[in-house]
């Protein structure tokens, strides 16, 4: 098994850890910490090591932070996690605080105290949110202060895990679909301002440069490193040594210098006098330090990978294509299974998380997860970013919804998908709430839109039959993934919050609306799905650019309220099934067959 549901943090880990920190904090003489859950690399999934907010708290959420003042301590979560931060954190040591209204910078400004000195690790913080934070200490007339060491890493001690140092290895060609001389020659020609260079933090940016993948980052094969790339296209690559595989230097080529991380610091003081890119959102403020120290002259703007990226090629498109497609088998017979003897003996949500694991491990393709499943039963499907444990697994029982939010990772691609079953017979709220939310799925699959568009635009589609009811769901509708990198992938994104980045053809997100009724069920139906290049439209005066869905998988016709769709949406629906019969039918077996024809007949 890739998943384990064992619980790596309990609530003790507040009450025994804290004052170990607070104990580290007074030696340095400091009045409180700043503990984020980014990392150096500004990771959204963090290597153990690099854990600090879950081992401070126990708190094991993707997003959030801690402060920690000698006498009170606070954590911040947003909407996904209300429920999952109150089982795993002891609030009689942290007060839980919404890390979206007002947050850490609102905390800070209430309750630190005149003369306070608080600490914060520079190699943890983006210059713009530090600015925020310094200005809110200062409100409370205390002080922000950089601190080497980290006095939490010095509580963790001994007891911390190593740095993972996953082997780093070529990514063909045949994947990539652009060498990475002609990467760097095109994106080091195009840096912002007319920069020299661009320093670059993100692991999945330097996977994507070089064509080299990693396995540093759990559920993403990312490696942990630094890169400086030149406007020549030449650039010097920072790994550490136990890394570097064989067939990597000549991979990587003579226009790379392959170094160590201990070698960095002063590679930026190299900088000196020249025009340096820093994205203020993926790197630290240590960079922005080092550089202006060393007399570099720092361009602020977006990672230079960062778009180009996000923009499949036509070798990558292709892949997603063919990895979905064998996705969607292997969904498709964990589908059969679950509509089969699943329904005869309902699961537990461990025993489906490990069932779909298994028929993705039977395509002999799999390399991993994309991210750990999320199977909720009943209730438990209500809790958006809910992870079953062996403490917390339920039953799926007859008359209930089961929520099963997966994704793998192959070589030519990286999936992500979520489909709600039920078991037994669903209610009519049931199927009423579950096609409002397919509604708006449909809605944002088949829309066409012009050049310029963001997904901001869109993502009222999505909403717009749930609203009309009175409904809503707290997440955003689309994230971007990576191409056999972070299922997650920026800069696009649909969400009701401001997104600048237009969509752009080859771009990959995902579409996933939702509905969620606190302690009875949760519904998300969702699709990955590519932006597909401008073309006119019969009568029209513009060309539009569109979605070609890439995720191929039945959606529960039990759940549907017919009536509730327009012939529109049914001939769309039934359009979209016809797809899924015809690309997966031929991969599975006759009976599996059988039940796919009757699970993608027209509603």
């Amino acid at each position: 098994m890739r998943q384990t549901f064992d619980e790596t943090t309990d609530r003790s880990f507040g009450p025994r850890h804290v004052p170990l920190i607070r104990q580290a904090m007074a030696e340095q003489g400091l009045d409180g910490l700043l503990v984020p859950h980014e990392d150096e690399h500004q990771n959204e999934y963090l290597p153990a090591a690099n854990d600090r907010l879950a081992w401070a708290t126990g708190f094991t959420g993707s997003a959030g932070a801690a402060v920690i003042l000698k006498d009170k301590a606070a954590v911040f979560v947003d909407g996904r996690y209300t429920l999952q931060v109150r089982d795993q954190v002891d609030t009689g040591v942290f007060e839980i605080r919404d890390l979206v209204e007002g947050g850490v910078p609102a905390y800070l400004e209430a309750a630190a105290g005149k003369g306070q000195k608080i600490g914060y690790d520079p190699r943890l913080h983006s210059p713009d949110a530090l600015a925020h934070l310094k200005a809110a200490a200062a409100k409370a007339g205390a002080e922000l202060q950089p601190v080497t060491p980290n006095p939490l890493d010095k509580a963790w001690g001994d007891a911390r895990p190593p740095q993972p140092v996953a082997p780093v290895v070529p990514h063909p060609l045949a994947y990539a679909g652009e060498d990475s001389p002609a990467k760097r020659a095109r994106v080091g020609g195009a840096l912002a301002g007319g920069a020299d260079a661009a320093v670059l933090t993100a692991p999945a940016s330097i996977a994507w440069l070089f064509n080299i993948r990693g396995g540093d980052v759990i559920r993403s094969p990312l490696p942990l490193a630094q890169a400086i790339l030149n406007r020549d296209g030449t650039a010097r690559l920072f790994l550490d040594p136990q890394k570097v595989t064989p067939d990597l230097p000549a991979w990587l080529g003579n226009q790379v210098r392959l170094e160590t991380p201990d070698d960095l610091p002063a590679a930026l003081t190299e900088l000196r006098g020249k025009k340096v890119v820093v994205d203020p959102a993926q790197s630290s403020a240590w960079y922005f330090e080092a550089l202006a120290a060393a007399g570099a002259e720092v361009v602020r703007a977006e990672d230079p990978c960062a778009l180009p990226r996000a923009c499949k090629n036509a070798v990558e498109i292709e892949g997603a294509r063919k990895a979905h497609a064998r996705d969607g088998a292997a969904l498709t017979r964990f589908l059969h299974w679950l509509a089969t003897e699943g329904q005869t003996s309902p699961p537990d949500e461990i025993t489906a998380v490990s069932k779909l694991e298994a028929f993705r491990e039977a395509t002999g393709a799999l390399r991993d997860l994309s991210f750990d499943t999320i199977a909720g039963a009943a209730s438990n499907g209500a809790i958006v970013h809910y992870r079953p444990t062996q403490r917390l697994n339920k039953r799926a029982e007859p008359g209930s919804l089961l929520l099963i939010d997966s994704g793998a990772q192959y070589l030519d691609g990286t999936t992500d998908v979520t489909r709600t079953v039920a078991i037994g017979e669903p209610s009519a709220e049931m199927r009423e709430r579950f096609t409002l939310v397919l509604k708006g799925n449909l809605a944002l699959a088949r829309v066409r839109f012009p050049a310029g568009t963001t997904g901001t635009h869109l993502d009222a589609l999505a909403r717009m039959a749930l609203w009309a009811h009175g409904l809503d769901y707290d997440h955003g509708t689309g994230h971007g993934v990576g191409s056999y990198l972070g299922v997650h992938e920026g800069p696009q994104r649909i969400a009701k919050a401001p997104n600048t980045v237009a969509l752009r053809p080859g771009m990959i997100l995902s579409n996933e609306p939702g509905y969620y009724k606190e302690g009875a069920y949760g519904i998300r139906i969702e699709n990955l799905q590519v932006v597909t290049p401008p073309e006119a439209i019969p009568g029209g005066e513009r060309p539009m650019l569109g979605f070609e869905t890439l995720t191929l998988a039945p959606i529960d016709r039990r759940l549907i309220a017919a009536d509730l769709l327009t012939a529109e949406e049914r001939a769309q629906l039934d359009a979209y099934h016809a797809r899924v019969l015809a690309v997966v039918g031929p991969q599975v077996e006759p009976e599996v067959r059988a039940w796919l024809e009757h699970a993608c007949a027209p509603v």
